[in-house]
């Protein structure tokens, strides 16, 4: 196999994690400096990106689907891209159930919880950047044990953040509408340490 034919699907792991981080920078802005009449504006920007990915994916899948011999097992191939792509869906969703909600004042720990997705969102674009020098790079397994610690600090925000949710006295929608987003939330993370976990396995089966 010609080096550039192998390399295309870790191009294109790295191209889709980069939309994921692209994605994760844009909803901490957003929270950050939250606009309640910038948030149809913001959405749709979101989904501009989340379309991107889902290209650079259906790319992927299209050339997998008349390739005789790739770099990895198919399945794995398949499985990897799947698990990228549900990352850009989970952060575009937390946008839009802010805009479905109607959400028109931020939760201060909103913004904290999502600067862990940022964490862990730009891990994994640098472990998917070296993710084709799996065999040789000595980075890869710390990058995954970061993710993973990642998720466990997003873990407990999650449940903070919920305690303080339902102990706080907030109106029943308001605990209703921001249930929905912590949970989304805590997706983001749980979502990259599966990318994270599933490269590792496929390092592991390779090597």
């Amino acid at each position: 196999m010609r080096k550039k034919e192998k390399n295309f699907y870790f191009s294109m792991f790295e191209e889709v994690a980069g939309f994921c981080y692209e994605e994760a920078l844009l909803l901490q802005k957003c929270l950050t400096d939250y606009d309640h009449d910038k948030l149809a504006e913001n959405t749709a920007t979101m989904h501009k990106l989340e379309n991107a990915a889902d290209a650079s994916k259906h790319k992927l899948m299209k050339k997998l689907a008349h390739e005789f011999i790739t770099p990895i097992e198919r399945e794995d191939i398949i499985g990897l891209s799947q698990y990228i792509d549900e990352i850009t869906d989970s952060i575009e969703d937390v946008l839009l159930r802010m805009y479905m909600f109607d959400i028109k004042v931020m939760r201060p720990d909103a913004p904290q919880f999502c600067a862990v997705i940022v964490k862990s969102c730009e891990a994994l674009k640098q472990l998917m950047a070296e993710f084709h020098n799996f065999k040789k790079s000595g980075e890869l397994i710390k990058l995954v044990i970061d993710i993973n610690s990642y998720e466990n600090e997003g873990d407990k925000l999650y449940i903070d953040a919920m305690r303080e949710l339902y102990t706080s006295g907030a109106d029943p929608i308001e605990v209703l509408t921001w249930n929905e987003i912590y949970k989304v939330m805590e997706e983001c993370v749980d979502k990259c340490e599966h990318a994270a976990n599933m490269a590792e396995e496929i390092m592991m089966k390779n090597s």
